[in-house]
């Protein structure tokens, strides 16, 4: 098991080839009515076997809360929810049990533990993320309806094709999950080619933070930016991670980027986004706009070259079920690191007041 953050921690344990997956959550505020319809969309989405454009597991995703919610409250005492494994097949793996898949973490794991789980890559399997998205089902809905605080992931490129007329209340009305309708068809036909070509692709997540509190941050190490960063950071497939101007700051001046003041009804406001609304690390209350680089899915249906744990050359092919565009099963895996971010830094400035 693993655990994560300072006061709401959230700690998961196994995997897609054991029993279930766990995830316990701890510091979780008493009171709050659990509403488990929405735990339950907010599983279904990032579940697979949705479309062609992503793993053809089935999955029913069907959770259990086994502790500490009492007559669908929260008491304030750890809350521990699991969900069953159900469409296993180990088997389709007895191939590469003595060989390292290029750029998965075979390699490193048998480097650093001198076992493994060959069967979906154990702890490195992305169902692991399941967890955190049971836990960010809790969190969101928490912020949501105390702050008005609201997360909208969405696939921001594909390629050449860029969403550029945002609508993010169209993001549930397409597979690719993106939020610019006259884009999203090229998107899918371009993943369904590469599919069809046994390959996958890359693409790009943008992340909007509507109405997040003012004066999240911790000193000088706990920054907003810096645990957005490391909570993007953890999730499998994400490469890197940019806010506001992100990597174009090295094309402007001082004088471009600098964003002024107007008093906007007692409101700060600025013309443009340059730094996200992050002011040396902390929210403003102003809405948060970041990105992530996806990579494209890692196992690939072409034959390839790798070597097995005697160290020599062999030619293998995969020959399962994964995703050609791992991006629309990331959008909930991303909204559910930020909304345990923000709920994480909320806990612990309302303890020091």
């Amino acid at each position: 098991m693993n655990t994560f953050w300072k006061l709401l921690k959230i700690t998961t344990f196994w995997e897609s080839h054991w029993k279930a997956v766990w995830v316990t959550i701890d510091w979780f505020p008493a009171g709050f009515e659990v509403d488990e319809e929405f735990i339950k969309s907010e599983i279904d989405r990032r579940k697979t076997g949705q479309s062609r454009l992503v793993s053809q597991r089935k999955e029913p995703e069907t959770f259990e809360i086994v502790s500490w919610v009492f007559e669908w409250k929260t008491t304030g005492h750890p809350i521990m929810i699991i969900i069953y494994n159900q469409n296993q097949k180990s088997k389709d793996y007895d191939n590469v049990k003595d060989l390292f898949r290029p750029n998965h973490a075979d390699l490193t794991y048998h480097q650093k533990y001198w076992i493994r789980d060959y069967r979906g890559g154990g702890r490195s399997s992305a169902r692991e993320t399941t967890s955190r998205v049971l836990a960010w089902a809790l969190a969101k809905d928490f912020l949501k309806k105390k702050f008005g605080t609201e997360i909208f992931g969405y696939t921001k490129q594909v390629w050449e094709f860029i969403a550029k007329n945002i609508d993010l209340n169209i993001i549930e009305e397409n597979t690719i999950r993106t939020a610019d309708k006259e884009i999203a068809p090229k998107m899918v036909e371009l993943i369904e080619k590469i599919a069809s070509e046994w390959d996958t692709i890359w693409g790009i997540l943008e992340c909007t933070i509507k109405n997040p509190l003012k004066n999240l941050w911790e000193p000088v190490f706990w920054k907003i930016k810096a645990r957005l960063a490391d909570a993007m950071l953890s999730i499998w497939a994400v490469q890197g991670f940019e806010y506001g101007a992100g990597f174009d700051v090295v094309n402007l001046t001082g004088n471009s980027y600098n964003q002024w003041f107007e008093n906007n009804n007692w409101n700060i406001k600025s013309p443009n986004n340059n730094y996200a609304w992050i002011l040396w690390g902390i929210t403003t209350g102003e809405d948060i706009i970041f990105r992530i680089a996806v990579k494209p899915t890692s196992s690939i249906y072409k034959p390839q070259k790798t070597v097995d744990k005697d160290w020599n050359s062999v030619d293998f092919q995969m020959k399962w079920r994964h995703d050609p565009c791992i991006l629309p099963r990331v959008v909930p895996i991303v909204e559910s690191m930020v909304a345990l971010v923000l709920m994480d830094l909320y806990l612990i400035d309302n303890a020091k007041k």
